[in-house]
């Protein structure tokens, strides 16, 4: 699992806070979104983003997490399923110094399960086939998807 989380740029992290679960997008090249401490413990930096802090929020409240983690052209996928803390230990923030900016906290996820999605969804999907790619012209744009009309309550 560690060869395959290697190869992987991609994964959501899903975290739960009372009454709310959050799951949140995370991507750069492999070995800078995050990295395998040891056979146990994962390290995610913080990275700059929407500016929205719910995952470190819930982290707080609830140290549960789930994680999914994608290779492009694959059509597995590999959940790990754990607890997370957060970490502002200046050797593992320089760890993750990425384009001259050290992420301000590091997330430290203890692995208490990992398996292996089989591929039925993504191959349902037709994920990583170029050709059932969709246009961004046929899709709101995210200022259309802000800015839309209230639906009445």
């Amino acid at each position: 699992m560690r060869n395959w989380l290697a190869h992987s740029p991609f994964f959501v992290l899903s975290s739960v806070a009372s009454g709310s679960i959050d799951c949140s997008p995370r991507g750069d090249k492999p070995g800078e979104a995050f990295q395998v401490i040891d056979s146990n413990t994962i390290a995610i930096p913080d990275r700059r983003g929407n500016n929205r802090i719910d995952t470190l929020k819930n982290i707080l409240k609830d140290p549960r997490v789930g994680l999914v983690f994608l290779i492009p052209g694959i059509e597995e996928a590999l959940r790990i399923r754990g607890t997370a803390c957060i970490s502002v230990n200046p050797t593992l923030l320089d760890r993750f110094t990425l384009d001259g900016s050290r992420p301000v906290t590091v997330m430290l996820i203890t692995v208490e399960s990992a398996y292996v999605q089989n591929a039925r969804a993504i191959r349902a999907a037709d994920l990583w086939n170029s050709d059932s790619n969709v246009s961004s012209e046929d899709v709101p744009s995210v200022e259309e998807l802000y800015n839309r009309p209230k639906l009445p309550t």
